[in-house]
């Protein structure tokens, strides 16, 4: 099966058919911004039928109840399943007619339908208008859309899942131009190959969740919390299984159940992903046709076609005919719900295919499917049912009518009470018109009736219990209000994640040693969320079989890691069996061919069995089934982290752009560092102090970027947030943990690899960079145990998901053992971190560029030199590393697992020149403006008061702005700047060789002043703004560069925090005029050379005058701009950081991200 052709067609006719279905609302005046007259008689001066009013009237009703562009959706969708359906019947000689709708017998694009119009005999079909249409060769369109809607309408008879009879809107929104080259129609033949639809059902599923995609990820945005709404839902939930998981969740569970309940079946045989087990049940006599499968959240009824199969095996080997085996297995064996209705028609579909290709007349049949799409019955007369219905079932309508309001909000997680619904679906179904109906009752008979025989067939699927459930349940917490609610007041142990909600809904449709088997997200296993589910599992029921995937298998359908695993309703000590694939790095195809090999081997290494109620041996029970029993002892004998040093959450700002800043943003006196306590920072009256927000992996120092607003106490903060938070969200909420705030601790991000780092006192911390705070004298070590590969492999076993809890920290278990080889270990190791860190502009402890600590006149010297002590360091701190790591495997008892862990240094990459340089440059700035100084270690201005007396060696820029030109037209262009300033710090010897040095160094060609001017002008606002930023906090420059546009014809660099209210002022006078004189003077002068030149030269002077001429106008345009700016004298509070002070100049600055 071409999946990439499926999903190219199914993506593209998605978009078309919401064109052409929008396309047809025009012609009948109805469009995104109204719909005109509602009992309108004519559109667009045409005098519509009367059944055309009444379609219009329809879709305007379903546009007012649902939006315009839900119903466009819908409609679309609705012909996109009919045509798909369509093609797979004729493809496979199922259409009752046997003749194709869209081809002729040799597949090509000339609808046989059309073909043979006179010789057709489809229920309803009108002979005379087929005549009348036919013999109008103009009207073959028109003839076309009668043939396939009365084809449609015959179907509904015997699939009215999938063919509901079209009477309504969407006949009205019927695409034109089908028979087109290029309609959809069309595109369907082309492209996916006729073989694809043949005998395979599952393209139905695939063409769905294809068709689907572009929406679910227009509705799943997983940076932004947003309640999704209940039209939404079935897009941002629905994911289609893989099928090997399929095989295995069913073979494992209704599967199992027929092999334990008949003992000599061979079925295993043909069970390619079934686990054996330690697993009996007493009851030998079970009937097969009583064995009930359900599938709670069917989709596109990829689970149920496969139980299908499956159930078809145990048949034939129980001796019934094929015809047999189909009527019981749809009408006694098979159910399943969704919320989709899209989803029902879909899978109504497919298991009604799949019923054709094993018995060729089941269509004639009118066997009823077990599937519903749930109904909901907020738009049900109940009073007017009252007047028709007995009064000893109307008391039980009325419970059912109530159960259902808002009902595909909640889907298969509605829990009927246990009542004899099927006396009241006999009676409703057998109800008969009284002789002399009034108009009151034909109502109830069309309009009310139908949908409350729906309402009580769904509550009587709902309320029944099966041996056996199977889904792939929603991943899903972004609730509206309403699903909130009704998940905490039905479910609230269960509330994280609606995954989790139907590992209980689905144990509770589960019989008496029934199975449940599903594929989620593997969170549920091990975090603190879903501790209850754990232990309602554990202690209630118990784990059949499990399969936990690699980290990473299941990325291309979902960003999630996830396990499939069968569940038994009974409560036993019987072990389960566990497949663990973590070592299997790659797509679900490599996770297969593991699942196979371990079924298949006799000795495997990545099979455990265990008995659940080990699982309580660790706080909180993850199911950590791998772990063994020296761990467990270490579990038993270790103190719990929490007991030693208290893991701790930090605040929530609320909002971080107001509150945060990045630590070069501010003026630096404005920052309170090193503070003990909060009392100390409020009495500094700092507004600003060290904020940690956890960050990328690094071990043992640093990430040291932010700024929290928190002067006098947090007043500001904590009053914003009481202001515009809801009610239970005051700051006492969400600054929490004050208590902790100053103290010397130990930090790490909760978001990716573990990595921990020692942190001074002095810091506040955030919600994301929670933090650990052990006595001093502890504070080494263990930092050491959380640095090592030890504390990797028990946040494995505690919670190996991309997000580290404090929960989880507070479990490590801690051992003592060479504390004072340990503690001088880990010690060298933060020493040597922080001398990296701080050998960089982003630590507020750097000195000055680390090529200026060596004592020579080369730079090149210089490089080699630094290059050498930076490895060595490296080196030293990867030594230090191992030895703790060997020492601590050694305390724990584990040595046997050091292999499995090893120790990976990503933190510190190898020194590269080409950033080495770069650093240098940007240094060279920093020296420019007065930021460094050559006389001054560390910061010497940001912000306050500059002392001239601190830029002896080499003056700053005095008007704070250097220029960026293509040619050196200023004396403080920013090439000659530079080079004075490598001549200054190195000598005038190798001046040269250090500026061609540089030049490699950055990929410069040409001349080495030509290769640093084209760096300046091209590249280092670029490198400038990526150092100065942080993953999704943005981009935040402190040298700002004034540009004109793509054509250089004016840049120049400011200091923000030397920035002046006359800065644009001088710039403007200074140099823009300047610049647009010298342009002038240029530009007279190439004229002038033009004149006497020809060949080559001509051309090469006629390419500058072009050049000279953009800039002209490019600059002429900007001092326009400028001068606005200029004349207004505007100031700047740094407090506000660069975000909001860079938007107000925005129009003449460089495009920042």
């Amino acid at each position: 099966m071409d999946k990439n052709s499926i999903k190219k067609f199914a993506v593209w006719a998605r978009r078309e058919l919401i064109t052409r279905v929008s396309q047809r609302a025009v012609q009948y005046e109805i469009t995104e911004k109204g719909y005109g007259e509602y009992d309108a008689d004519s559109v667009n001066g045409r005098v519509m039928s009367a059944s055309e009013k009444s379609q219009r009237k329809a879709l305007i009703d379903q546009i007012r109840a649902k939006g315009y562009e839900q119903v466009m959706e819908e409609v679309a969708y609705t012909w996109f399943n009919r045509f798909s359906a369509l093609r797979f019947m004729e493809v496979n000689g199922y259409l009752p007619s046997r003749t194709r709708v869209f081809t002729d017998d040799n597949n090509n694009f000339k609808p046989q339908i059309i073909t043979d119009a006179i010789d057709l005999t489809i229920d309803g079909l009108d002979m005379e208008k087929v005549y009348e249409l036919k013999d109008d060769a103009r009207k073959e369109e028109e003839l076309y859309k009668y043939l396939l809607i009365t084809q449609c309408n015959a179907l509904s008879k015997v699939l009215p899942g999938m063919f509901q009879k079209i009477s309504d809107y969407t006949e009205l929104l019927f695409p034109d131009n089908l028979l087109r080259e290029g309609s959809v129609i069309n595109q369907m033949i082309s492209m996916i190959d006729e073989e694809d639809w043949k005998e395979q059902v599952e393209i139905i599923g695939w063409l769905y969740q294809y068709y689907i995609s572009v929406k679910h990820e227009q509705v799943v945005d997983v940076h932004k919390k947003k309640a999704v709404s209940k039209e939404n839902l079935p897009a941002a939930t629905q994911i289609f299984t893989t099928d090997w998981v399929v095989k295995y969740m069913v073979e494992n569970s209704i599967g199992k159940y027929y092999v334990l309940t008949h003992p000599t079946s061979k079925i295993k045989e043909k069970m390619s992903f079934y686990i054996e087990s330690e697993e009996s049940i007493s009851d030998k006599n079970i009937n097969l046709e009583s064995m009930t499968f359900l599938d709670s959240c069917m989709g596109s009824g990829h689970v149920l076609a496969y139980a299908f199969d499956l159930y078809l095996e145990m048949y034939r080997e129980q001796g019934y005919t094929d015809s047999e085996a189909v009527r019981n297995i749809i009408s006694k064996n098979l159910y399943g719900i969704d919320i989709d209705e899209r989803a029902y028609q879909l899978a109504s579909f497919s298991i009604a295919m799949k019923a054709c290709s094993v018995d060729k007349r089941f269509l004639k049949k009118n066997i009823e499917l077990n599937l519903i799409a749930i109904p909901e019955s907020d738009y049900l007369h109940l009073q007017l049912c009252k007047q028709f219905i007995d009064d000893e079932y109307f008391q039980e309508c009325e419970y059912i009518v109530h159960l259902f309001k808002n009902a595909k909000e909640y889907g298969s997680l509605i829990k009927p009470e246990r009542r004899d619904y099927e006396a009241i679906y006999d009676y409703l179904n057998n109800y008969k018109l009284s002789n002399e109906p009034n108009i009151e009752e034909m109502l109830f008979v069309d309009d009310e009736l139908p949908l409350l025989k729906k309402l009580v067939k769904a509550t009587i699927i709902l309320s029944q219990q099966y041996n056996s459930v199977c889904t792939n349940p929603p991943y899903h917490n972004k609730y509206d209000s309403a699903l909130e609610k009704f998940v905490l007041d039905n479910y609230r142990n269960a509330k994280a994640d609606l995954y989790s909600v139907f590992i209980i809904r689905n144990l509770e449709f589960c019989k008496k040693d029934g199975y449940s088997g599903m594929m989620t997200p593997h969170g549920w296993m091990f975090t603190k969320s879903y501790e209850e589910v754990r232990r309602k599992v554990i202690d209630e029921k118990s784990i059949s079989t499990l399969i936990h995937m690699a980290k990473g298998a299941f990325y291309s359908e979902a960003a999630v890691d996830i396990c499939s695993f069968v569940l038994r309703n009974h409560n036993s000590e019987e072990t389960g069996t566990y497949l663990r694939l973590e070592r299997f790095k790659g797509d679900m195809d490599v996770q297969k061919d593991a699942v196979l090999s371990a079924i298949n081997s006799s000795e495997c290494n990545y099979r455990y069995i265990r008995n659940s109620l080990d699982f309580h041996r660790i706080e909180g029970c993850p199911i950590s089934y791998w772990v063994s029993e020296r761990v467990y002892r270490d579990f038993e004998l270790g103190i719990p982290m929490g007991k030693i040093s208290p893991a701790r959450q930090g605040m929530a700002t609320t909002n971080n752009d107001r509150f945060l800043r990045m630590w070069t943003e501010v003026s630096f006196s404005k920052i309170g560092y090193g503070y003990a306590n909060e009392d100390e920072s409020a009495e500094s009256g700092r507004k600003f102090f060290p904020y940690n927000k956890g960050g990328e992996s690094r071990r043992w120092y640093g990430n040291n970027y932010f700024v929290v607003n928190f002067g006098n106490h947090g007043k500001e903060l904590c009053d914003y947030i009481d202001v515009t938070a809801a009610p239970k969200f005051n700051h006492k909420n969400r600054v929490i943990n004050r208590q902790y705030y100053f103290r010397e601790s130990i930090t790490w991000s909760d978001v990716g690899e573990f990595t921990s780092r020692y942190c001074p006192q002095g810091f506040i911390f955030d919600i994301k960079g929670s933090s650990g705070f052990p006595p001093k004298d502890k504070m080494l070590y263990i930092l050491g145990i959380l640095n090592s590969q030890i504390t990797r492999a028990i946040i494995d076993i505690l919670n190996p998901t991309i997000s580290t809890q404090v929960g989880d920290m507070s479990r490590i278990p801690i051992i003592y053992g060479n504390e004072d080889i340990i503690n001088k270990t880990v010690k060298t190791c933060v020493d040597l971190a922080k001398k990296i860190w701080d050998s960089h502009e982003m630590s507020w402890d750097f000195k000055k560029h680390p090529l200026l600590a060596y004592n020579s006149n080369s730079i090149e010297t210089c490089y080699e030199q630094y290059k050498e002590e930076y490895s060595a360091d490296i080196k030293l701190l990867h030594e230090n590393e191992i030895l703790l790591n060997k020492l601590l495997f050694e305390i724990y008892g584990l040595t046997d697992m050091i292999d499995d862990y090893p120790f990976e240094d990503n933190d510190f990459p190898e020194l590269s020149v080409e950033s080495c340089i770069k650093e240098f440059i940007s240094y060279s700035i920093g020296c420019m403006f007065g930021r460094y100084s050559l006389d001054k270690e560390g910061l010497v201005f940001a912000g306050g008061n500059i002392n001239s007396d601190d830029y002896v060696s080499y003056p700053i820029d005095l008007d704070n702005i250097i220029p960026i030109c293509d040619d050196e037209y200023f004396s403080d262009d920013i090439v000659a700047k530079f080079i004075d300033f490598v001549k200054k710090v190195f000598g005038e010897d190798k001046l040269e060789e250090n500026l061609q040095f540089i030049s490699n160094a950055i990929g410069g060609k040409g001349s080495s002043k030509d290769a640093i001017r084209s760096y300046f002008i091209s590249k280092f606002y670029n490198d400038h703004c990526a150092e100065y930023s942080y993953p999704r906090f943005g981009q935040r420059p402190i040298y700002w560069l004034f540009d004109s546009g793509k054509n250089n014809g004016f840049k120049c660099l400011i200091y923000m925090h030397r920035y002046q209210p006359d800065t644009i002022a001088r710039i403007r006078t200074d140099y823009v005029h300047e610049q647009q004189s010298r342009y002038r003077t240029a530009l007279a002068d190439i004229e002038q050379r033009i004149m006497g030149a020809s060949g080559s030269e001509k051309v090469k002077l006629d390419k500058q005058k072009a050049t000279l001429q953009a800039q002209i106008t490019e600059i002429g345009e900007y001092e326009e701009k400028i001068h606005h700016l200029a004349d207004q004298m505007i100031r700047i509070d740094l407090d506000d950081g660069v975000k909001n002070n860079y938007e107000i100049f925005k129009d003449v600055l460089a495009k920042i991200k």
